[in-house]
């Protein structure tokens, strides 16, 4: 659920070719998408392979009769593994090769695949298959005002920060104490806490870009950048999976 506010990596003067600027961030955010995209596919395919394949699944899950009962060991790492290297980039942005970045992406959205098999498991594919569509549907409205937009979301980022940190406090006590009300209001401000941060980071990176442009960071930041509106997706689809996902007889 994490989702880090990388560094800002710092200017190298300023934009005095406008048309130049103009061409090299769209340059920049087709990386960050593509970046993005190729993460969820990743994901999608580590997904898929466990779901369909009891020998690794075997190696996570405890799996009967088609339904996951619990965790094995290796199945607890996989699942905290990427807040592990979120914590280590969130700290490290700026000192990390390029890559060691690309390293850590690739590892955490193949991790994040283990946790997302576990909806395949839960719910019928025809639901996930919609929820996908619907939240990818959603997130290219609101990245696309978020580019768009000459309103500051920095005020807004913020609020949704804190937001964020009050949703993992919540989740973490609802899973000692759990309440159907209480999951209830969780993923209802899940859903508008991710697809804000979905505009907020969009707005983000093409600020981080500007900072950055002449600079020879800007692979880096792509990659940074791709983190954050990966998260912000499969939060977004996890939680509306909770409203819209048909759970398996």
């Amino acid at each position: 659920m994490a989702n880090p506010n990388f560094s800002t990596f710092g200017r190298n003067g300023t934009v005095a070719d406008q048309a130049a600027f103009d061409v090299g961030l769209r340059a920049h955010m087709v990386r960050v998408y593509n970046y993005m995209a190729s993460g969820l596919a990743l994901s999608g395919i580590v997904a898929f392979a466990l779901f369909t394949s009891s020998e690794l699944a075997g190696l996570f899950f405890q799996v009967q009769a088609g339904r996951v009962v619990g965790l094995n060991v290796l199945g607890w790492v996989a699942i905290f593994a990427p807040l592990g290297l979120l914590l280590l980039v969130s700290f490290r942005a700026q000192s990390m090769s390029l890559g060691a970045v690309q390293a850590v992406y690739w590892a955490v959205t193949a991790l994040m695949g283990v946790s997302l098999s576990l909806l395949l498991f839960r719910y019928t594919g025809a639901s996930v298959a919609r929820t996908f569509f619907i939240t990818a549907a959603a997130f290219g409205a609101l990245s696309l005002y978020g580019y768009t937009t000459k309103r500051d979301l920095t005020a807004m980022g913020k609020f949704l920060f804190m937001g964020m940190i009050g949703l993992i406090l919540a989740s973490l006590v609802n899973m000692f104490w759990p309440s159907g009300t209480m999951s209830f209001i969780i993923s209802v401000a899940g859903v508008l806490i991710f697809s804000g941060l979905i505009a907020y980071d969009t707005q983000r990176i093409k600020e981080q870009y500007a900072d950055a442009w002449g600079s020879d960071v800007a692979e880096k930041i792509a990659i940074f950048g791709a983190l954050s509106l990966y998260l912000d997706f499969v939060n977004l689809f996890q939680f509306l999976m909770s409203f819209l996902g048909q759970e398996r007889e």
